[in-house]
């Protein structure tokens, strides 16, 4: 099975975000995705949707992402507004009552999109009522390999402006998931930056945006102020077999593209 992997397009239906253009960034990694990538499964998109939550930027999304070629699922992050989210995205029936936290069943995998969301801060949570949803799902699943999409990082990464805004009581919830051996693979996005790792025995990768990319964790860089890195924006491209999974960061389009456009 082949999922196509974006996170963090921050969309605002005009103007720039940190001197970035949203709508040529978006565009840019769909075309890329329907000409090299058409034969995906799915596109997973792991949250901030939009930069601003309005009801404008949503509807502006929405119908820019109705040019993918493949059925997209898209996540709550902190930027996001649950009820105009729901509104305005295609969220799955079977999604939890309150939450944009569901389940996509496929011959191959479970894939489970979780919501991180925390409304009013950048940080994000893990409540008890999601906490009971996921237990349910992972206890359901036996032992048919299951993938967690997220949009906060449960752990530490070592990036000084993006560590303090992580999972609230990620241990907690790393503790949870690292009891079932179906859960094989953990996706999170937020952080702006391609990492790999594992933790409580677990694979895990973040993702690049498709917009603009965080600073590197290098001493030398001025932490003050949020300032992006001119590194192009990269999707990801999975490919799960038997339980296996190789991802991929493929980059479709150069640094300048979008970049202080008018």
């Amino acid at each position: 099975m082949k999922i196509i992997w974006m996170s963090d397009p921050h969309f605002a239906l005009d103007g720039l975000v940190l001197g970035h253009d949203p709508r040529v960034r978006l565009q840019a990694a769909i075309a890329h995705i329907n000409a090299h990538h058409g034969d995906a499964a799915m596109c997973v998109i792991s949250g901030d949707m939009v930069n601003r939550g309005t009801e404008a930027d949503y509807k502006g999304l929405a119908k820019c992402l109705s040019d993918l070629a493949m059925p997209y699922y898209p996540m709550m992050g902190n930027h996001d507004s649950r009820e105009l989210f729901r509104q305005l995205l295609p969220v799955p029936d079977t999604a939890m009552y309150g939450f944009i936290q569901y389940q996509v069943k496929t011959p191959e995998a479970h894939v489970l999109c979780l919501d991180t969301h925390k409304t009013g801060s950048d940080a994000g949570e893990f409540c008890e009522a999601r906490r009971t949803w996921l237990l349910d799902r992972l206890r359901d699943a036996g032992a048919t390999p299951t993938f967690l999409f997220m949009h906060h990082p449960p752990m530490p990464l070592g990036l000084p402006t993006q560590d303090t805004d992580n999972m609230e009581d990620g241990q907690a919830f790393l503790e949870m998931v690292s009891t079932f051996g179906c859960v094989k693979y953990m996706f999170v996005g937020h952080v702006h930056r391609a990492i790999s790792g594992t933790v409580g025995g677990i694979p895990f990768s973040t993702m690049r945006s498709v917009l603009y990319q965080a600073p590197p964790p290098r001493p030398e860089w001025n932490w003050d102020t949020f300032e992006p890195s001119k590194e192009a924006p990269s999707i990801g491209v999975i490919q799960i077999k038997a339980g296996s999974v190789t991802l991929q960061f493929d980059q479709f389009c150069r640094y300048e593209l979008g970049v202080n456009a008018s």
